[in-house]
């Protein structure tokens, strides 16, 4: 009989395994080595919530499932791109194959062991062995990071990095994680060069992306995705951060394109389809965008990488297509997530814009009049970001397509276009949400020339040698918008000039207000924006702050990064051995 492990004692696993025999044949192998609770299921989707709402210290997975949707390498693949999976859990996948392909695989998913079959009790526990070692042997990162020290946690990384300690190369990964969530671009690009240099890894390669996008330089963020992905066609996770790159960068078609690669490769990947199907939904691909997010809402609906917004988009080509009960399926399923979230602005705004279309389909046509005003007096709150403002411009544009009368249609238009035309692919994409009309178009594009005109205005005063006068025309064109990119212009020419502006303090601290209050995201543009960074390990903690973002969304600072966002997530069943 094995020994207990004393270490193991306090320790809560996780098998993984459709096979009843095998699964039980862990579970008493864990069992005597003394680990103290573990769980079971057979599915990898029933992994996938358990390990959304419940951390474990071990999970062993079986690598091939049959005839289920997703293996285990797209299990740990899914749970590492969501930032679902702590650095302290390990992970070991069992699997009947030891070729170096699956173990180069599995490396790049940040993997802790293969256990390879047939396997014995001690080779089960050689390998815990290992891999709860190495977390000891970083314990000192992980607990700076779970305290929310993460500068220390950064330089004990680079510490371990410089010196080639043990672990180094894994230290590496976190430390370049790290600088990149202190906006310290360069500095991980730095890191993530010199890991490529001494191993050509292509996680190392997506890194250096990663810190180029950030930095803002995307053209030469695509160049080095283009080479990656060259060299790894299978690499999903370059997919993502390619698409991203191209969705900032207005090239919708493109992206689409890449998007609906990263799903053939994953196909079970609900945040993926979710990419694909509002993408979709932008460039008016609405067969596929539909399908996509009705795939996503069966299959992921009380996952916390599903996003509400897709049940909004879905509804809204549901009712386009004039197809009233599949409508109003997806708009129950909205509903049901706003009873659990009745606090949560940004669920009861699409609840409202839900209702609009309820009211339509009834031909009560002073209640949808009544209720789209409410919805565009919002267009200045706080809270109202760019996902409200194309969600707001698809339902006018909607409306305007039937006998409903907006005399104030245009204004709104004008209202959104002036404060969220910050960029070309914010253009693209709010002219996208109005499916063809050439009109509110025009009304996009005429504001998005004011913003540049004021804008060139302004720093022609700078370049004249008056930065003074260029900051007040920022300032209050910015006061009259709301635009970022006014206000951040504003900011970075106060920066530049302060020894030239007198009241330069005082200015600053107006600009920073106006864009901590109405501008929280800048000038930064992305769909179904979780928080999550496509390409990024997990830094995922347990002390919990809670602080309401501008977007309605329940945001975990220097806590579980993972963490549910509108709480949308179901708590799962599985059997405890």
């Amino acid at each position: 009989m094995t020994r207990a492990d004393p270490d193991l004692q306090t320790c809560r696993a996780l098998v993984v395994d459709a096979n009843v025999t095998s699964r039980s044949t862990l579970v008493g192998m864990l069992r005597e080595m003394g680990v103290g609770v573990v769980n079971q299921c057979a599915r990898t989707v029933d992994a996938r919530r358990l390990l959304e709402h419940r951390m474990y210290d071990v999970v062993i997975c079986e690598q091939y499932f049959d005839q289920q949707a997703m293996n285990g390498q797209e299990l740990l693949d899914e749970l590492r791109r969501s930032q679902l999976l702590p650095f302290s859990t390990v992970f070991v996948m069992v699997t009947g194959e030891a070729t170096y392909a699956k173990v180069a695989e599995a490396a790049e998913s940040a993997l802790d062991s293969y256990l390879l079959k047939p396997h014995n009790a001690e080779a089960l526990r050689e390998r815990v062995r290992q891999a709860r070692h190495r977390k000891r042997v970083l314990k000192p990162i992980f607990d700076a990071i779970e305290q929310g020290r993460l500068d220390d946690a950064t330089v004990h990384c680079m510490a371990r990095f410089d010196s080639r300690g043990e672990f180094w190369l894994y230290a590496a990964r976190i430390g370049a994680e790290l600088l990149l969530r202190l906006n310290r671009h360069d500095d991980a690009r730095a890191v993530f060069e010199a890991i490529r240099a001494t191993r050509a890894l292509p996680w190392a390669r997506l890194g250096i992306a990663r810190a180029e996008m950030e930095g803002g330089t995307p053209h030469q963020a695509r160049r080095t995705l283009e080479n990656l992905i060259s060299a790894n066609t299978g690499f999903a996770d370059a997919y993502d951060v390619m698409g991203r790159v191209q969705v900032e960068q207005g090239d919708l078609g493109q992206a689409l394109a890449t998007y609906r690669r990263a799903c053939e490769i994953t196909p079970a990947s609900i945040t993926r389809l979710q990419k694909l199907g509002t993408l979709g939904f932008f460039v008016g691909e609405w067969p596929e965008a539909m399908k996509a997010l009705e795939r996503a809402m069966v299959t992921g609906l009380s996952s916390k990488m599903f996003d509400a917004e897709s049940l909004l988009l879905l509804a809204l080509m549901r009712f386009d297509s004039s197809d009233p009960r599949a409508f109003q399926r997806v708009a129950g399923n909205l509903d049901h997530l706003v009873e659990k979230n009745p606090d949560s602005r940004r669920l009861t705004r699409m609840r409202d814009m839900l209702n609009v279309l309820r009211a339509l389909g009834e031909r009560r046509i002073g209640v949808v009049v009544e209720r789209i005003r409410d919805l565009a007096g919002e267009i200045r709150d706080e809270d109202f970001d760019f996902e409200a403002a194309t969600n707001l411009i698809a339902l006018l544009s909607l409306l305007g397509r039937t006998e409903v009368q907006l005399p104030q249609a245009e204004d709104w238009f004008r209202d959104i276009a002036l404060r969220f035309c910050v960029s070309k692919a914010a253009v693209d994409l709010l002219t996208a949400a109005t499916r063809g009309d050439e009109t509110t178009q025009g009304l996009i594009a005429a504001a998005y020339q004011a913003i540049t005109t004021a804008a060139e205005q302004a720093m022609n005063h700078s370049i004249k040698g008056a930065p003074d006068a260029a900051v007040r025309t920022l300032i209050g064109q910015g006061r009259k918008t709301l635009n970022a990119k006014l206000l951040e212009l504003a900011a970075k020419v106060l920066q530049r000039y302060e020894s030239r502006i007198p009241d330069h303090a005082e200015l600053r601290a107006e600009v920073e207000g106006m864009l901590e209050q109405h501008c929280a995201k800048g000038t930064r543009i992305s769909l179904n924006d979780n928080g999550r960074s496509p390409g990024g390990l997990a830094l995922r903690l347990d002390r919990v702050v809670k602080v309401e973002s501008s977007a309605g969304r329940t945001r975990l600072d220097a806590v579980n990064d993972a963490g549910d966002a509108d709480g949308l997530g179901a708590p799962p069943t599985a059997s405890a051995a």
